[in-house]
């Protein structure tokens, strides 16, 4: 048996987790070693009792290695562990690293220490979502990899937005890779891989999402990031737990402002009052990162100089003089509706054009 096997079967054991691997790491040498060891062995271990170590040493009675390996093969997936080169560095340095991650895609060395967290609520308004795009837009143009959930609302703006800018984007389940949620974001995460991104989890394949597995998520975003920027959130809302992880681990905390008569954005509002970082634009988080960026784009004051794919192209050239319907841009483009929309995003986003009233859209230049 391999470190990595006995790695995927340690993480598939109940009652085992990742603090007690990792003790039990510290006091055997690997995780093959631990699956070797005998009761009384493992019990030498500080958090290790009767328990515990009944369950290590029965292992094969709660975990099916083959189906979980076909499971992994059938998905087209690896399973990396701490001894693997791609598994982010940051996130070693948590308290309670994930044993494994199961990865669709690649992370690349820029995500190692380049990575900023987008979070924020499922039922975001306007305005969020719209603050979602800029910023994951002038993020991911600038460099860094954005780090999110998949879920509805802030998440899957600030993945849209990073693909939009042709950017780096990880994205992090709250289940196994054979139960993406939502469902209607499975195309979503098929794009993220598609362009050279990554959607990782450190459930094993079969786990469906729970109340419990979204708050193991969320330390997994923070913990890949030098940084956590809030989008918007509520008093109750999972993304003010994933800023108190950030908190915890070091990270940077950052927060866009909102309505202050809004009850779903007093929890960002209330990180910016415990010292989060207000954040209006990309170049807020950037200046940050003198070492990393020596000459942060002037994102606020001046429109990305992005070459246009072929589609975005044909998008912008169906928009007339005024401001023109987008069933008009369809037609002229001959493009299908999809492509039409998350071209003229990218368009916005990278100051090309500019949406009017009516869905209708308008030449910047």
């Amino acid at each position: 048996m391999t470190d990595t096997e006995a790695a995927i079967i340690l993480n598939m054991l109940p009652q085992v987790g990742p603090v007690r691997v990792r003790r039990l790491t510290e006091r055997f040498g690997s995780p093959s070693a631990i699956l070797a060891a005998s009761g009384c062995d493992l019990r030498t271990v500080e958090g290790i009792g009767t328990e515990v170590s009944s369950v290590i040493t029965s292992w094969n009675e709660h975990a099916d290695l083959a189906a979980e390996l076909a499971l992994v093969d059938k998905a087209g997936a690896r399973v990396l562990t701490q001894a693997d080169s791609e598994y982010p560095e940051l996130l070693k340095e948590i308290h309670d690293p994930p044993i494994v991650l199961y990865i669709l895609g690649k992370l690349e060395e820029r995500d190692q220490r380049n990575g900023i967290g987008i979070v924020g609520t499922r039922k975001a308004s306007h305005y969020a979502l719209e603050a979602a795009k800029k910023l994951g837009y002038q993020l991911a143009y600038s460099g860094l990899t954005v780090y999110s959930g998949l879920a509805r609302g802030i998440d899957t703006a600030a993945h849209q937005a990073a693909l939009a800018a042709n950017g780096r984007t990880v994205a992090v389940l709250g289940s196994g890779l054979a139960h993406i949620y939502p469902e209607e974001n499975i195309p979503l995460a098929q794009k993220i891989v598609e362009n050279h991104g990554a959607v990782i989890s450190e459930f094993p394949m079969g786990v469906t999402p729970t109340k419990q597995t979204f708050p193991k998520r969320n330390r997994i975003i923070s913990g890949c990031s030098f940084g956590l920027l809030v989008v918007e959130a509520g008093l109750n809302s999972g993304a003010l737990i994933s800023a108190r992880e950030a908190g915890d681990q070091g990270r940077s905390l950052y927060a866009v402002p909102g309505r202050i008569d809004h009850p779903g954005t007093l929890g960002s509002n209330r990180l910016i009052q415990q010292g989060a970082k207000l954040v209006i634009d990309g170049d807020d988080i950037l200046a940050d990162l003198p070492m990393i960026f020596a000459t942060p784009p002037e994102l606020s004051r001046s429109r990305p100089k992005v070459e246009l794919t072929h589609e975005e192209l044909l998008v912008y050239e169906a928009i007339g003089e005024d401001p023109t319907p987008v069933d008009t841009i369809i037609a002229k483009s001959g493009l299908p509706a999809a492509t039409v929309s998350s071209r003229l995003l990218a368009l916005e986003l990278g100051r090309h054009v500019r949406a009017q009233p009516g869905n209708r859209f308008l030449k910047l230049i």
